[in-house]
């Protein structure tokens, strides 16, 4: 198992302080502000440590202040329902006594009932797109510092773009973006994990799929963004260590807000999972009102 990998799995193990609470670290990569995929995949595995065998379903989440990376982060599971078919919790994020995420999650046991999807968009396979071999060697020293930056850092998901010329000029395009993505190594058996992983990920690229359409980037310096909120339904069995198509689009920007879109596909076009998310947008009006909170 790589090292990366590795990391994620401690990261998305926060201890058990009590039977509701919980307390999760951050990994000290010297980012300024806790990666929002990691607040969701912490929350999800606080909520699911709550539920017995009920797979969970959906969960809807809000980012309300940006996470300290250097300080723990507490997280509060309340039992908001046990039912016969649903169960329902919510959790937040406590640092510095406030609560910086808040997400209701909703568990649903397994039954049948009727059956559609939407296909899987045409786009080319990993094994037709470059290796990462040939990405490292002749895209990447083309990209933007903080691009190539972003994709050589060792990390435990692997990201395969289709529309990768993206990063490199700052034509509009159609709004939309495929990444092919999977763990950089073996996850254990139990799909709770596979959820939880896919739950971190899921915050990966989709910002950024919102400035498409204006030739922009969330890596460009004059853009100050960050999630708002985050909304992810899983709908099918499937690995987080094999192959996964996420589909992005965005529908709509507007207001210093923009709203991307992502369906999940497995490498047979199974559609397992959905996400929608709002970010802001905004033309920060110097470098450093990049970091400043919303």
């Amino acid at each position: 198992m790589s090292q990366a990998v590795k990391t994620l799995l401690e990261i998305l193990d926060p201890e058990t302080l009590e039977g509701n609470l919980f307390r999760g670290l951050s990994p000290q990569s010297g980012w300024q502000r806790v990666f929002g995929g990691q607040v969701i995949g912490q929350a999800l595995v606080a909520a699911t440590r709550t539920v017995d065998a009920r797979p969970v379903h959906s969960l809807h989440g809000y980012f309300m202040l940006p996470g300290d990376p250097g300080l723990p982060i507490v997280y509060e599971v309340d039992r908001l329902r046990d039912g016969r078919s649903f169960t329902t919790r919510g959790v937040r994020a406590i640092q510095h006594g406030r609560a910086i995420f808040s997400m209701l999650v909703s568990f649903h046991r397994d039954e049948p009932g009727f059956d559609h999807s939407s296909p899987m968009p045409k786009v080319p396979m990993t094994e037709e797109l470059p290796s990462e071999e040939d990405i490292r060697k002749n895209i990447l020293p083309n990209m933007p510092d903080a691009v190539r930056i972003y994709y050589e850092r060792e990390r435990p998901i692997e990201l395969r773009p289709v529309e990768f010329r993206r990063y490199i000029s700052r034509d509009h395009r159609d709004p939309k973006f495929h990444v092919w993505i999977r763990s950089t190594a073996p996850l254990p058996a139990d799909p709770a994990i596979h959820q939880c992983v896919l739950a971190y990920a899921s915050d990966m690229t989709l910002l950024d799929t919102s400035l498409i359409p204006h030739g922009r980037t969330v890596f460009d310096k004059s853009i100050q963004a960050a999630s708002l909120d985050h909304a992810l339904w899983f709908h099918r069995p499937f690995r987080a260590d094999e192959w996964l198509l996420y589909a992005q689009d965005t529908p709509n920007a507007f207001g210093a807000r923009g709203l991307s879109r992502g369906l999940i596909f497995a490498r047979d076009g199974t559609h397992v999972a959905t996400v929608a998310q709002e970010g802001l947008i905004r033309q920060a009006r110097d470098t450093a009102a990049k970091n400043q909170p919303r």
